[in-house]
């Protein structure tokens, strides 16, 4: 969270000096107030002039004539972020962040760990580092079981062929199961791998772009690591499982 908390803290301090005398980047104003209205798990908390002035003309027009003294705009900038700053530092989560990192505790992987941390800090504030650790949690959880299980692998293979193999090794691919919910389910999740892997590539910073590149958005990252972080855990659930039935 200290991405997050970082540049909440330089957007109130921003509005702060724009309020009081200072000339400041209209364009660093706007991709910070994006990037902040793009978490949902803080909307309910943003300031409203954030969610009033797209930009910091209108800013100026609203806290000029609202506010005399420079004093009473600091202290009402301050008022107004003092809830949302609380929360990221107590650690504000959407509910499922928290079933995953539960789940991830249980596995003894430091680096699964450290994956999944990485995609919750990025998800607003640098969409393309979020997807590309959404797709590295999934790679090194199926390299993990497949260690675990003495299953041999291609350590380039890309992450379709991973899944596949650590699919088969947990009886969940669709071609081990007959019943036709089952397959749609599990085939579902394949589809799933394989749109993590089309994503990263298309849009996430582990390939060049050419001149006319595609940008991701928070709205994608947030999509890419929710669908990595449902999978892992359903990924580990099913390897505890066995484990405790062979056990």
């Amino acid at each position: 969270m200290n991405d997050l908390l970082d540049q909440t803290e330089t957007l109130q301090n921003l509005l702060i000096s724009e309020a009081t005398g200072g000339n400041e980047d209209d364009a660093e104003y706007v991709r910070l107030r994006q990037m902040l209205l793009a978490n949902a798990a803080l909307e309910s908390l943003m300031p409203k002039l954030l969610r009033t002035c797209r930009n910091l003309a209108q800013f100026w027009q609203f806290i000029k004539f609202e506010f005399g003294t420079y004093a009473e705009r600091r202290n009402y900038i301050w008022s107004e972020f003092r809830p949302v700053l609380d929360a990221i530092e107590r650690g504000v989560s959407a509910p499922s962040d928290k079933v995953v990192s539960q789940a991830l505790e249980k596995f003894d992987a430091s680096h699964v760990q450290a994956a999944w941390s990485k995609a919750l800090d990025r998800r607003a504030s640098d969409p393309e580092g979020a997807i590309t650790s959404a797709r590295t949690l999934i790679e090194s959880i199926c390299k993990h079981i497949l260690d675990e299980s003495g299953i041999p692998y291609d350590d380039a293979a890309d992450l379709p062929k991973l899944y596949k193999t650590t699919a088969e090794a947990l009886t969940l691919a669709p071609s081990q199961h007959t019943e036709q919910v089952f397959k749609q389910i599990l085939g579902g999740c394949t589809a799933v791998v394989e749109g993590l892997g089309s994503l990263r590539n298309r849009l996430s910073d582990a390939h060049g772009k050419g001149k006319v590149g595609s940008n991701p958005a928070s709205r994608h990252a947030e999509l890419a690591v929710n669908l990595s972080g449902a999978l892992a855990t359903y990924l580990l659930a099913t390897w505890d499982a066995r484990n405790e039935a062979a056990a």
